[in-house]
């Protein structure tokens, strides 16, 4: 039976590295494969031109990376690691209404500036959809980042039925996926106002008594 614990396995590295020489390494064949990315797209990139861009043997890759998907996870992974650092971040410390609504919507600012900087980014999140474990990942990191946004409705609306806002945070969460997405495939004026409609939608919903 498939499930997240097999798609897990699958997709992560062979081995962690566990001398500080063997995790440089793991992080020259990461950037030379961010880098091949950003160049020709995460299908067109070969397992040998990481290794070779990377300074490496074929075999010392393989060993921490079993085939290109592991690549690619291992990117997924470390970018929503930052992103749920820098959510905790931003949410820990608001209290009222407007600290929300300022915090959310820079949050959104910063997502939507980083799909548009970062081509690895665009190239692994428009893949989820046909690699269920990367969807999974995308799924698990939604629910994490609206817990952040659990812990401050609670703040806000402490009467409100839990049930009610574990739905509301986490729709909000994946929808705004789904509308960063959309924006960065259309032309840029069209994704600006996309996303700041997000943002209004958004808001009055985490905002609504």
């Amino acid at each position: 039976m498939e499930g997240t614990q097999t798609n897990e396995r699958i997709g992560s590295p062979r081995r962690a590295p566990s001398q500080q020489r063997s995790r440089e390494r793991v992080e020259r064949m990461l950037a030379a494969a961010s880098a091949l990315i950003a160049e020709q797209g995460s299908d067109a990139m070969r397992m040998g031109e990481v290794a070779e861009r990377a300074g490496v043997s074929i075999g010392s890759l393989y060993q921490f990376f079993p085939d290109k998907r592991a690549i690619v996870w291992a990117l997924a992974e470390r970018y929503t690691v930052e992103g749920q650092a820098c959510i905790s971040a931003a949410l820990k410390d608001v209290r009222d209404a407007e600290g929300l609504g300022q915090a959310f919507s820079e949050l959104v600012d910063i997502y939507y500036g980083l799909f548009l900087a970062e081509p690895v980014m665009r190239d692994i999140w428009s893949g989820t959809q046909a690699d269920k474990a990367l969807r999974q990942l995308e799924l698990a990191d939604s629910r994490a980042n609206a817990e952040f946004l659990i812990a401050v409705l609670n703040r806000l609306r402490p009467d409100a039925d839990p049930v009610a806002l574990d739905t509301t945070a986490f729709l909000v969460w994946q929808m705004g996926e789904a509308a960063m997405r959309l924006a960065i495939s259309v032309d840029r004026q069209e994704g600006d106002r996309l996303v700041a409609a997000y943002k209004r939608m958004a808001l009055r919903e985490l905002l609504a008594e």
